[in-house]
């Protein structure tokens, strides 16, 4: 039996396990530990593509169990996230407490999880979408995971105040639960972040943007998260339209 065959998965179940450490962590109220292990489960996720690329071991089952892990590090745990954030609003803000006469806005916190539905309906399509071998038609799962995640380390940073401030508004939430899950699933063409050759020819947009990437993070630490997201959407639809002239 070829072990090499199974280093890929390997990577792929390290990413699911760190996908169900990130929960323990939201339940037990650390999300900063829930946030690095997303960071974690990312890392294994880009590695076991590349590895399965490299060894030229790539397989139906891997691909599947991509899937898989995927839709725990990258759905189910930024859906919780966002669940955690609105309940906690709920429970601490005294402007958005539910009372006798708003209990019904407990449900709100559901909303949540639209971002792990629309996170699932992403990975089934993805799969069977034969247009997405080069590139990503919709924000990718790691991607918007990273962008949830950033919500609750912005608000412990506390760098700008305005910014934590407006962070704990559900309806800003709300706003960012819609357009996270509207933008999973777009009909927008994302050009692919995983680098295929260390080559700059073949590769200096990718390359270009992880370098644009890592000053965002120097100066603006995970504020840059954001930013780093919009900037990937809007150098994307910029790219599309030079092709298309």
């Amino acid at each position: 039996m070829s072990i090499k065959k199974h280093i890929p998965n390997t990577f792929t179940l390290l990413n699911l396990l760190s996908g169900l450490l990130a929960i323990v962590e939201i339940f037990n109220g650390y999300y900063d530990h829930a946030f690095y292990f997303v960071c974690l489960g990312i890392f294994f996720d880009y590695w076991d593509g590349f590895a399965a690329r490299k060894l030229d071991v790539s397989s139906e089952l891997g691909l599947q169990l991509d899937s898989l892990a995927d839709m725990v590090t990258s759905g189910v745990v930024p859906g919780l996230m966002m669940f955690k954030l609105f309940e906690f609003i709920q429970a601490e803000a005294p402007d958005y407490m539910l009372t006798d006469d708003t209990y019904y806005m407990g449900f709100v916190p559901y909303l949540g999880f639209l971002i792990t539905l629309a996170s699932a309906y992403r990975l089934a399509n993805f799969n069977i979408d034969e247009r997405q071998t080069e590139n990503f038609i919709g924000l990718p799962t790691p991607a918007n995971a990273l962008l949830i995640m950033s919500i609750p380390m912005i608000q412990y940073a506390d760098y700008y105040q305005w910014l934590t401030d407006l962070l704990y508004n559900p309806y800003v939430l709300l706003g960012i639960t819609l357009v996270s899950t509207y933008l999973l699933n777009a009909e927008i063409v994302l050009f692919s972040l995983k680098i295929k050759e260390f080559s700059w020819e073949k590769s200096k947009l990718q390359i270009g943007f992880v370098l644009f990437s890592i000053v965002l993070l120097v100066f603006f630490q995970v504020v840059a998260l954001p930013l780093i997201i919009l900037s990937y959407i809007l150098i994307s639809i910029v790219v599309n339209v030079a092709k298309a002239k």
